[in-house]
């Protein structure tokens, strides 16, 4: 007689499928990082974006100085107002868009403006804030500005 095996074992088979299931959570596992990285990603490019936002504004409105230092903003309609506005005006303006725009880009998001008058040039140091599932995280920025 002829007692030769032929085809797959139910055990092979189980042990194939363990396999496999391992396998796929961790492509699952990857993915689940790979989106988490992406928003990561974005919310770190809106925050450079916003401080260039921030630093191009400071350098067309020069005069402001420690205006730029207020915590909050007002709309004191200097653009598409009609209204002549001083660079204070101005600077409370900016400061409303900034954080308008920072609220609206990033979870938690806050822009903060620190002037140094005793260097020179002035500098102004901006800070963009943000929260992230178990972190905090921030963008850094200070620049130089020549006041005309």
């Amino acid at each position: 007689m002829n007692n030769r095996q032929r085809g797959f074992s139910l055990v092979e088979v189980l042990i194939t499928l363990v396999i496999m299931s391992v396998g796929m959570l961790g492509i699952a596992g990857l993915y689940v990082q790979s989106m988490q990285a992406g928003r990561t990603s974005m919310f770190r490019h809106n925050a450079v974006t916003l401080a260039g936002d921030v630093a191009d504004r400071i350098r067309a409105n020069p005069g402001a100085g420690i205006a730029y230092a207020a915590p909050n903003g007002a709309n004191n309609n200097c653009v598409n107002g009609g209204v002549d506005c001083s660079p204070a005006q101005m600077a409370a303006h900016d400061i409303l868009q900034w954080k308008n725009q920072a609220i609206d880009t990033l979870p938690a998001g806050d822009v903060l403006i620190v002037f140094d008058n005793s260097v020179i040039p002035p500098t102004y140091q901006i800070t963009i804030s943000w929260d992230e599932p178990g972190e905090n995280l921030s963008y850094v920025v200070t620049i130089p500005v020549l006041n005309f």
